[in-house]
């Protein structure tokens, strides 16, 4: 079991509905909708809900344990939920399979998968660190070199037993408590993007997902020139017009060795790479404070002509609009005005 930091939790939510505690939880994760599964007596529940830009902290007290479904709406926001138990323990379901957090066992999720979530135990308490979905989606990209969406497949289950569950542990510990009572990591936005950034490789790294395989395919299997070739020229050019015939004729190859060297080194296509490069140049427009072009102007720069398209790929690989992304940077950027 790990060491109990929620003890001395004061909960500032209270209530004694099911109702009450999603309408409240939807502070963190956006409106939605919820059914309980069953009937529970003297519901009872008390939260304390933290956070700063890119992690929140929920923990949670229920007099008793109870399981419920939740449906998503279009406005919710994605989240890996790192599920930590300090009494009691928490469960998730994927069709016929179950994980659970649990004495000496940390349970890993992204919220818009599990079918169903329990809650155990009598008076129990769990605490439940909350990763934005794009710092996971980020360190994909940028560990693989590729774009991401969709679901991880992340194992889901955590032995806090072994060296990776203790690390993990630890630097999980690490945030809870620098969040908790606006502790100091949310005085500090750079130390906590670090620490959040070192969590999320650390996961990607360590914990087996659908993509851990090209791990030690990365390590041994350097991508051949042509492939490089093709990259440099994408990268130097990535705001202009360029076509595959293009990318392939400057790569000194034919298109579909091109793509084949793509699929076979990147696991992608080539016109995939490129639209991957030209958000994550569009994102860095979008990040900048100082920047005061227009969305519009943003999307036209890096070769997006349909704004529409735009947003719905920059959400697939960023779990965010980019109107949110522009807005979030604004706020903090008045904020630090004031």
């Amino acid at each position: 079991m790990m060491e109990n930091s929620a003890e001395n939790t004061v909960f500032r939510y209270r209530g004694s509905t099911f109702d009450s505690m999603i309408e409240s939880l939807g502070a963190v994760f956006g409106t939605f909708d919820a059914d309980l599964v069953g009937r529970t007596q003297d519901f009872n529940w008390a939260l304390d809900l933290a956070g700063c830009e890119s992690a929140a902290l929920i923990t949670g007290n229920h007099q008793t344990g109870f399981q419920f479904r939740a449906q998503w709406c279009s406005e919710a926001t994605e989240h890996l939920s790192i599920v930590v138990p300090r009494r009691g323990g928490m469960g998730v379901t994927y069709g016929s399979r179950m994980a659970e957090a649990r004495e000496e066992r940390l349970l890993l999720y992204r919220n818009f998968e599990p079918d169903s979530i329990s809650i155990h135990g009598q008076s129990n308490l769990i605490d439940e660190l909350v990763l934005n979905w794009s710092l996971i989606q980020r360190t994909i990209g940028e560990t693989f070199d590729m774009p991401f969406s969709g679901s991880l497949d992340l194992l889901p289950e955590v032995d806090l037993s072994t060296p990776v569950g203790r690390t993990i542990g630890n630097l999980t510990e690490a945030i809870i408590d620098g969040i908790r009572d606006n502790g100091p990591l949310c005085q500090s936005p750079i130390a906590m993007a670090h620490i959040t950034q070192a969590l999320a490789d650390v996961i990607i790294r360590m914990v087996p997902h659908r993509f851990s395989h090209l791990l030690d395919k990365k390590l041994h299997m350097i991508a051949p020139g042509h492939v490089r070739r093709g990259i440099e020229f994408m990268c130097a050019n990535v705001n202009q017009p360029i076509t595959m015939p293009m990318v392939a004729d400057a790569a000194g190859v034919s298109t579909r060795a091109l793509e084949a060297g793509f699929r076979a080194f990147k696991n992608t296509t080539p016109a995939a790479y490129l639209q991957m490069l030209r958000l994550r140049a569009a994102r860095e427009d979008l990040l900048d404070p100082e920047n005061r072009m227009l969305m519009k102007e943003i999307c036209l720069k890096w070769g997006f002509f349909q704004f529409g398209r735009f947003a719905a790929v920059y959400r697939a690989h960023y779990g965010e609009n980019p109107s949110e992304t522009r807005r979030r940077v604004c706020g903090s950027n008045s904020r630090r005005s004031s």
